[in-house]
């Protein structure tokens, strides 16, 4: 299988680019469960030092996405359901605090949220599992980020949710799933300024999380 040619990358958040290059290649399938990693050949793909290379390998490894070992290198990991499903009760518990905070604004103004369910209306129709991931993250990263508050969205970032549920969908997911409407509910729900919002996000969250 071949790979289209990577830019050069410029030295600014060096680091950071080289961790979503190597991010997308394990979402996309690029580097499967169990298949090695191997820092050099990413570093000439790139046209950079074995560094920087190393250090978003480290970053990765923090997340458990990649695993070492000595005489055997870096590794994507062998992720089961359970461990999948670690980060959703702490998402859920998230997202029902920015739900609260966030319920003034996104009645108001529930466009964000829409553009997104349409986006999902799209995607569910072709079966497009990676659209289907990347427009469910972005329609709760939206009610996240219409609380205003710094602290909550860097500690929903810090989850790195857009892997773990596109990682969920690829591997544990493989049934279709009408992604665009239980999104539009919760934007009704919004609109309606429903008092049980909050519950009905953290049930919405807790109910995406991969089956052990």
């Amino acid at each position: 299988m071949t790979h289209a040619a990577v830019p050069h990358l410029v030295v600014h958040s060096l680091r950071d680019q080289i961790r979503e290059h190597i991010l997308e290649g394990i979402v996309s399938g690029r580097w499967k469960p169990g298949e090695r990693i191997v820092e050099r050949r990413i570093a000439t793909e790139l046209q950079v030092s074995q560094t920087p290379v190393r250090e978003a390998l480290r970053e990765l490894e923090t997340l458990r996405l990649i695993e070492s070992a000595p005489n055997k290198g870096v590794r994507v990991r062998r992720l089961t359901a359970a461990e999948l499903r670690e980060s959703y009760p702490v998402r859920a518990g998230l997202e029902q605090v920015a739900a609260e905070l966030a319920a003034p604004r996104l009645a108001a103004d529930p466009s964000a949220l829409e553009r997104e369910v349409e986006a999902l209306r799209l995607a569910d129709a072709a079966l497009d599992g990676e659209a289907q991931a990347r427009h469910t993250v972005a329609f709760h990263h939206e009610i996240v980020r219409a609380t205003h508050n710094k602290v909550l969205l860097h500690a929903w970032e810090a989850l790195g949710i857009e892997v773990w549920t596109t990682l969920s969908i690829r591997w544990l997911s493989p049934a279709p799933r009408a992604y665009a409407a239980e999104h539009q509910e919760i934007v009704d729900a919004f609109t309606r300024r429903d008092p049980e919002i909050c519950a009905l996000i953290k049930s919405h969250v807790l109910s995406c999380a991969p089956q052990v």
